[in-house]
């Protein structure tokens, strides 16, 4: 295994024109696996079951990520002392945990470790800013401790707390990354991306852009997951407009990471190992028992294919929920308890007359 510090650092990869990989979205793919609680989202399983994050680290490199970011996300003390995840483990073991499984797995290849902080429930609690960065600088103790390679802030709705929280990484004199979000159709989202991208790119003096396609938080998203060929396509316009680190996040799994390294192999000069028994474009199915499957194994079959649920009476487009809440409202303001049948009711109500 390669020493810490013995590769390249992002910045030299992708100041030398190559194309960085990301890896994907942990906690979602942990919850359908069994590990993680849907809601809360926190990741005591890098501490409760570091077997299975680290089997999902695996199959992110070997898929073709050049990243594993540590599961931190929502590892923060007072989120995870918010939903009741410190009863078995600290917030400082499970960042710990976290850290140790990134950089195992990174050593088993030519990947890096990015350590990982997110939005915090003191913010939207209205704390104040010396209490917000209290919390993003316990976790940073320990990314400095386990020597991370470089920093991402991540999932942040607040352009505030975004900035607070970069204040607290600039002072590690590590490089970091940050991005935001925004609640958008994802068929949507994928092109005004790029479109944001290419305009706004001309001003920006960043020597690097993050480009992470997301997916609408959700317990019922499956229907909503982006196909391996929309990845492809997305890859291939995010490389045309300038973007070279290019990762995933909530749904992402490792296909979807894997459709990246495919469509952008020649610019890497390298296929991931998990194309091994892949095929690109479905090149295996040629190998097919039925005719009329083998007659698929082409790319532009699946270019132009057009997905749906397959369930009967299906609706073709969502509703996004547009409660327009925000940081200070009373329905935002965190609290440890469960949320109590008193204070469902109307939350129950108001859901039901948006529909």
């Amino acid at each position: 295994m390669a020493p810490v510090g013995s590769k390249r650092g992002v910045l030299e990869r992708l100041g030398a024109g190559e194309v960085v990989i990301g890896d994907g979205g942990f906690v979602f793919a942990l919850e359908k696996r069994g590990y993680v609680k849907a809601g809360p989202w926190t990741p005591e399983a890098a501490a409760e079951h570091p077997e299975a994050v680290r089997q999902l680290h695996r199959e992110f490199l070997r898929a073709g990520s050049n990243v594993m970011q540590t599961f931190t996300f929502y590892a923060s003390d007072d989120k995870l002392e918010n939903r009741g995840n410190t009863l078995t483990f600290t917030g400082q073991q499970i960042n710990e945990a976290a850290c140790d499984l990134a950089r195992e797995v990174a050593n088993e290849g030519d990947a890096l470790v990015a350590g990982g902080v997110s939005q915090t429930p003191s913010y939207l609690s209205c704390k104040s800013e010396d209490e917000v960065k209290k919390i993003f600088k316990k976790q940073l103790d320990v990314f400095i401790k386990k020597n991370v390679d470089f920093l991402i802030a991540e999932y942040f709705e607040h352009v505030e707390e975004a900035e607070w929280a970069v204040q607290v990484l600039k002072a590690t004199g590590k490089h970091i990354y940050i991005y935001t979000y925004i609640y958008i159709y994802i068929y949507i989202y994928i092109y005004i991306y790029i479109y944001i991208y290419k305009k706004i790119s001309v001003t920006l003096s960043y020597e690097s852009i993050i480009s992470e396609c997301l997916f609408k938080h959700s317990k019922s998203l499956e229907p909503r997951i982006l196909t391996r060929w929309e990845m492809q396509h997305y890859a291939r316009e995010a490389y045309k407009a300038g973007i070279r680190y290019i990762g995933g996040c909530c749904g992402f799994e490792p296909y979807h990471i894997r459709a990246v390294a495919e469509e952008l192999a020649t610019e890497r000069g390298i296929l991931p190992e998990a194309s091994q028994k892949h095929g690109m474009w479905g090149s295996g199915l040629e190998m097919h028992t039925k005719p009329w499957v083998r007659a698929r194994a082409r790319r532009d079959y699946w270019e132009r294919l057009k997905p749906a649920s397959g369930r009967p009476l299906c609706p073709s487009m969502s509703t996004p929920d547009s409660w327009g809440v925000t940081k200070g409202h009373t329905e935002l303001m965190q609290q440890k308890e469960a949320t109590t049948a008193e204070q469902l009711r109307p939350l129950f109500q108001k859901a039901d007359g948006k529909h």
